[in-house]
């Protein structure tokens, strides 16, 4: 099947854009389950009413798993921003508003609980000893919290502006949880490219929920030592065992 130029490439896919949809080819090494994994997480944020791709089929294609879904004509908001830097208070405001109504969706149930995806991302961290990761676990089981919708890779990449409506994509790292975890992991995601982006997300969050900083940064040294296990660089390693150390002193 022939689907001509990609229109993107990922860690785990490539994205082509076919016959007015959009087809997501999985990489070889993945686990077959991948695809249907990933297409029921957007299958559940779609059935709660967000703007979210409906996905069509879930397919192999000349033997590789594939995601059939609708294609959202549009820009990123991210892309909009950095053409429009003056607006970056109203467009990060904007993706607030939607991540707000993304945290008020009760998610216990069909997903995959935020602990146990945190866990084992936590087990699987290579710059972790046993001792780093018995103090992480131990936080991470003390953490109460309502069982929320969190997207766990939001950022306004991840947003499309089609139609003056926003599209919201990528649910590969949606999970049940708590969404202060959720909101730490923006933040940290934003600090990596601006810390001025970030600040600003940081104080617009708060100043539109009741949450203060230092609620949100309790799950800093959590999410932290789950980045770990992702393919990051050796100066951002570095930097993440920086915050898990401040955030969680080991004695």
């Amino acid at each position: 099947m022939d689907l001509g130029k990609p229109i993107a490439k990922g860690n785990t896919a490539i994205i082509y854009l076919w016959e007015n949809k959009i087809i997501k080819i999985f990489n070889d090494y993945l686990p077959k389950s991948e695809s249907l994994y990933e297409a029921n997480k957007q299958k559940f944020a779609y059935s709660c009413g967000l703007f979210v791709p409906e996905i069509f089929d879930v397919t192999q294609i000349d033997g590789k798993q594939a995601i059939i879904m609708e294609y959202i004509k549009g820009s990123t908001i991210g892309d909009i921003l950095f053409k429009n830097r003056q607006e970056a208070e109203y467009y990060m405001k904007l993706s607030i508003e939607i991540q707000q109504k993304i945290h008020m969706i009760t998610a216990d149930g069909p997903l995959e609980p935020m602990a146990g995806k945190l866990r084992r991302q936590i087990d699987l961290a290579p710059e972790l000893d046993e001792r780093h990761k018995s103090t992480l676990v131990h936080k991470l089981d003390s953490m109460a919290y309502e069982k929320r919708l969190c997207h766990g890779d939001f950022h306004l990449f991840n947003l499309i502006m089609s139609d003056h409506k926003v599209a919201i994509i990528d649910w590969i790292d949606s999970s049940a949880g708590d969404i202060r975890a959720d909101i730490y992991r923006t933040y940290f995601l934003y600090s990596q490219f601006s810390m001025e982006l970030a600040e600003m997300y940081l104080r617009l969050y708060c100043e539109k929920s009741d949450l203060s900083k230092e609620e949100i940064f309790q799950w800093a040294p959590i999410i932290a030592g789950a980045r770990l296990s992702e393919n990051v660089s050796s100066e951002e390693s570095e930097q993440l065992m920086d915050i898990i150390s401040y955030y969680c002193p080991f004695q």
